[in-house]
């Protein structure tokens, strides 16, 4: 076994848990695009559109809300009756938290590229399913506006590569919502490995969902307040179903994360938050494994291997404790999920806490506000472009993997698979003209 090398060089003990101090500062309202295109001052509110009003998006609303200062000014959903109820939820808001009861400042639309056109708009929220992402975080940029995506970043690799080279030539600042790299336990964990607490790593164990399946729903009649030819957009034309895409009335996460044509599957939706702690850790955020092999049954919905170049190895694995991530060391183990941070033995998370003098306290930090900190001096944010889309092509190419049913090599440097010519096809979808 290859020694670990990490790519990006390890905290130090005195930087340990550092990263989890995130302050929002007060400011006031001065139009941004007054000031010039790319320019933010100190004292500038940024005005953000949310595209995609549904579960997801109307729970950015609150966190935005309530966690930064910024000034929610559009929405942009496909359904009529999700923008009629966003305009009251984000007034309801504004009443709660910022003691507002008269905010009436929020537009609507169902067109999300009418949002993109309004020059006092600065940066846009990507809340829609994951076969959207890539195409209206694109054009977000392009209009010159900073954007947050949600996770998983991306539905195939090629987009991935289509946003880190836009977010490089654009100069737009975009935070993946990949938002355990901001929470205090998953900073812990990150550093305990990284540090060498638990020695040498030589296995991963991560627990996520299934991979992808066919769209299998059966039809219902389309409700009038939806244009579902929009919803599905450059995905096909799927017959529509409640549970692929509810009403707002409903509470439940729609299954349009279980298909291929729309989603990844739980592989990607819970690999994006589980596959990017993985990286994190091994000091992988701008590569990832070398080779997939998939297991023999062709059926199988856990059983994939992962190689780093290195040697470690990472396996799709449910290790029995819930999705979350097993790290296997020369000197004990640790386990990681949103529940729970142990090492074993358990001495290793003692002595590190001892040493470092830190509390666990449950931070969930503030992703949000890393993001706005990030638009306004012009840096990097906490998951960036790349990150996001390294994280979301290792979930990407399991998938590849586990439909073609064979192993895989993968050049992350090239972002190739190595003599494959039918994987390197599905790196990418052909979209349906709507």
């Amino acid at each position: 076994m290859k020694k670990k090398k990490a790519q990006n060089s390890s905290q130090s003990r005195r930087k340990f848990i550092k990263r989890t101090a995130l302050t929002a500062s007060a400011i006031t309202i001065v139009p941004r695009f007054v000031l010039g295109k790319g320019f933010v001052a100190p004292s500038d509110k940024i005005n953000l559109g949310i595209i995609g009003l549904g579960k997801k998006g109307g729970g950015l609303a609150k966190d935005f809300a309530e966690k930064t200062n910024v000034q929610i000014v559009a929405g942009s959903d496909v359904w009529s009756t999700k923008n009629d109820w966003f305009k009251g939820h984000v007034e309801k808001l504004y009443a709660e938290k910022r003691k507002q009861n008269n905010y009436n400042g929020v537009s609507t639309t169902g067109n999300y590229e009418a949002l993109l056109a309004r020059p006092d708009i600065d940066a846009v929220i990507i809340a829609t399913p994951d076969h959207w992402h890539a195409i209206q975080a694109i054009a977000a940029m392009k209009a010159g506006k900073d954007v947050y995506c949600e996770k998983p970043m991306t539905l195939t690799i090629k987009e991935g590569q289509d946003m880190v080279a836009t977010t490089k030539k654009t100069g737009a600042i975009l935070q993946v919502g990949s938002m355990q790299r901001s929470w205090q336990k998953f900073q812990v964990a990150v550093d305990l490995v990284s540090n060498g607490y638990i020695g040498e790593v030589s296995k991963v164990l991560v627990n996520v969902g299934d991979p992808a399946i066919p769209f299998n729903m059966a039809s219902e009649p389309t409700p009038q307040e939806v244009n579902w030819n929009a919803w599905c957009g450059p995905a096909p034309l799927l017959p529509y179903n409640n549970r692929l895409s509810p009403s707002i009335s409903t509470s439940f996460f729609p299954d349009w994360r279980l298909f291929k044509e729309t989603g990844g599957g739980i592989l990607t939706d819970w690999g994006a938050h589980m596959f990017d702690i993985a990286q994190w850790a091994l000091g992988m955020d701008r590569s990832g494994p070398v080779r997939y092999e998939p297991p023999t049954d062709k059926n199988a919905v856990r059983g994939m291997k992962m190689i780093y170049e290195n040697g470690i190895e990472m396996y799709h694995e449910d290790f029995g404790r819930g999705w979350g991530v097993r790290f296997i060391g020369s000197k004990g183990n640790l386990d990681i999920s949103r529940s729970y941070l142990e090492t074993d033995p358990p001495t290793i998370l003692k002595a590190a806490l001892e040493t470092s003098k830190t509390v666990l306290d449950g931070s969930r930090g503030n992703h949000f506000q890393n993001w706005i900190d990030a638009i306004k001096d012009r840096s990097q944010p906490l998951c960036d472009v790349e990150i996001g889309h390294r994280s979301a092509t290792v979930g990407n190419i399991c998938n590849i993997a586990y439909q073609l049913g064979r192993p895989l090599d993968w050049d992350p440097k090239q972002e190739k698979f190595i003599n494959d010519k039918e994987a390197n096809k599905m790196k990418k979808r052909k979209y349906r003209k709507y």
